[in-house]
């Protein structure tokens, strides 16, 4: 069975940064390119990064690129999302996900995991 297991600091202050996780089980880790995506209150899911199955690629999306970084160690079939200089605006669910190739549509997305909060705010 395929699990994909979130996890962080829940609050943040504004400035600060944080580092999520995300723990796969039940498949080939290595095999898949996995992403990060996130949800605001009241907003649709948004993509964020994503990483190649051997950590070689690294793709970010444009309004987040030089304030986070996603890497992945296979061994331990855990991938990590960093981000830096936190903003309110990046309260949000922070989901993981698992796709057979890299693509920044969610709905192409083999396996999810179940996202951990986020919350911004001093």
């Amino acid at each position: 069975e395929v699990h994909l297991v979130e996890s962080g600091e829940g609050l943040v202050q504004p400035g600060g940064s944080l580092t999520l996780s995300c723990a796969a089980s039940g498949f080939t880790f290595e095999a898949y390119t996995m992403s990060w995506v996130r949800e605001a209150p009241g907003k649709g899911l948004e993509w964020i990064s994503a990483i190649s199955g051997n950590g070689f690629s690294t793709y970010y999306a444009e309004s987040m690129k030089g304030r986070i970084a996603t890497s992945r160690d296979n061994a331990r079939n855990t991938l990590y999302l960093r981000v830096n200089r936190l903003k309110s605006e990046d309260t949000a669910k922070y989901y993981c996900a698992a796709g057979e190739k890299y693509s920044i549509l969610t709905r192409q997305y083999n396996y999810w995991g179940q996202g951990t909060q986020v919350t911004v705010s001093s």
